[in-house]
């Protein structure tokens, strides 16, 4: 039997229907602006002819309010699968020409559709935020979608990656799905995320603000810190997004994508030797030491303009995905802050979760101090990092570039909180406190006594370091699997990796523990 020409030709009316979106003029607008439809998004993401479409023919249901019902397209949103990379994504877009992408009842389905597919099968998720918010004319119906896609969202935490992209409004409760996602990527020029926006705060307050003050890109990502990248348009996000994929595992179940096919590089870096200020006190890029150590130089940071003083980024070493954590004595002389503490806390838990090796470079002077620190929470808050590693149970390698004192030094992945093993350079200082301070702690009155007071501190701040902060100290005590020369670096760093991969840790049973929130 021959399907009938009727039924094909209703296919594809209804079909073209739906592509049609909100119809040409609307697409023409957003096009001027720079920006992609919904469909164009995950297309754009997507391998050429992998895109499978989830419930395009769903429409809204309910009408309010005695409301005329509207004819809304595929409800407001694409949803479906397709391949990123060579491995099957889950994804929706919110398509802003359609009811400016508000949220119903079966747009909410739509969402949690795709969260429950990628937990079934075991893939990335992958969302586009457009929205204009929730369909007041849906009342509380809308409210229940939010909250089903809240739970999904919690659901999927831990077992798959989530990805969250903002090209447009995300306002209200709509930012709290991105906010409980693993990633959240901003365009810089169309991307704003709030709960209240200028209106409702000049109404409340009385405070003047304008939506990029609130909401904008460049204040998630470098204030607020909801943001982990900043994209200059639609293009560069999709851009972002399969990079960052790239260095993912699909699940929690699976490695990361290693290369372990690569050679394992062994010769020194002599040029590693030469990167160190002969003063102790000037500060030294920790980024120089990362683009020396890791393959080709690359990086993905993480957070970026965020707790600068922290560096967070993947990138592989011989093959291997790894997630680094770095000091930046750069910035605040490297000292953790609260700040610093939350960003480094949340992306070792994200590593650990999806079975990813952790590299710490520690060049850490403390605790940054202050009144502002101490009343805004340091102590929970750089409890995280503490918990986070402690709590962490895939493979990780400490290497102590310069200071590690104080409690910073153990916050920083020492020995004490599960450091599969820990290196020096010989240039490394681990102590209670850094030597200046001890020295006019201890030697207060040796130095007041001395004719020349100066020569006096130098000399005995030598010693100090050479006595109590000497790496060769922690080694005697076994807190130092090796001191090592700066050269060795990567050729270190590279075998330890290959030989911690096959690490199984087991810890006590229980729901979880009670991480300082």
């Amino acid at each position: 039997m021959t399907l009938p020409a009727k039924l094909l030709d209703e296919l594809q009316e209804r079909r073209e229907k739906i592509y049609a979106a909100g119809g040409e003029d609307k697409i023409k607008k957003r096009h001027e602006k720079g920006l992609l439809t919904a469909r164009e998004r995950l297309l754009t993401l997507f391998q050429e002819d992998t895109f499978q479409e989830f419930g395009a023919h769903i429409r809204h249901s309910a009408t309010a309010f005695g409301m005329a019902k509207k004819d809304f397209p595929a409800d407001g949103i694409v949803a479906g699968t397709g391949y990123v990379g060579g491995i099957p994504v889950a994804a929706f877009a919110q398509d802003f020409t359609v009811g400016a992408g508000t949220l119903g009842k079966m747009h909410a389905n739509k969402m949690v559709s795709v969260l429950k597919f990628a937990l079934k099968t075991g893939c990335p998720v992958v969302t586009f935020k457009d929205s204009g918010g929730a369909r007041i004319q849906e009342a509380v119906d809308a409210l229940s979608g939010y909250g089903d896609v809240f739970y999904q969202n919690v659901l999927a935490s831990g077992v798959v990656p989530q990805i969250a992209v903002i090209l447009g409004p995300c306002a209200g409760g709509a930012s709290y799905s991105p906010a409980l996602m693993d990633f959240i990527i901003m365009s810089k020029k169309n991307a704003h995320m709030f709960i209240t926006g200028p209106q409702v705060i000049k109404a409340v307050t009385g405070q003047d603000c304008s939506m990029d003050q609130v909401g904008g890109a460049a204040v998630h990502a470098t204030v607020s810190g909801n943001a982990h990248f900043v994209a200059e348009n639609d293009q560069h996000a999709i851009q972002i997004v399969q990079k960052l994929l790239s260095y993912l595992p699909a699940n929690n179940t699976e490695d990361p994508p290693h290369r372990l096919t690569a050679d394992i590089s062994l010769s020194k870096d002599d040029t590693m030797n030469m990167i160190i200020p002969e003063d102790p006190s000037e500060p030294l890029d920790v980024r120089e030491v990362i683009s020396r150590v890791v393959d080709g130089g690359e990086i993905l940071e993480i957070h970026a303009g965020f707790a600068r003083n922290l560096i967070v980024c993947f990138a592989r070493i011989d093959g291997i995905v790894v997630g680094i954590l770095a000091n930046q004595p750069m910035e605040k002389a490297g000292a953790l802050d609260i700040d610093a503490s939350d960003k480094g806390a949340r992306f070792i838990r994200f590593c650990n979760v999806f079975n990813i090796p952790l590299v710490t470079f520690v060049d850490v002077p403390g605790f940054l101090p202050g009144i502002e620190q101490e009343r805004g929470g340091i102590i929970r808050h750089g409890a995280k990092l503490l918990y986070a590693y402690s709590a962490a149970t895939v493979p990780k390698i400490t290497m102590i570039l310069r200071k590690a004192y104080g409690g910073a030094y153990i916050a920083m992945c020492s020995e004490h909180l599960g450091a599969d093993m820990v290196y020096a350079w010989p240039t490394a200082e681990i102590a209670v406190m850094g030597a200046e301070g001890a020295v006019n702690i201890l030697y207060n009155k040796e130095i007041k006594a001395a004719e020349d007071k100066m020569a006096k501190r130098a000399e005995l701040v030598a010693d100090y370091r050479a006595e109590f902060a000497s790496p060769y100290l922690a080694a005697s005590r076994g807190y130092i699997t090796d001191v090592i020369e700066p050269a060795e670096t990567r050729a270190v760093l590279s075998l330890s990796l290959r030989k911690t991969l096959t690490k199984r840790e087991l810890r006590p049973a229980k729901k979880h523990g009670t991480i300082p929130l």
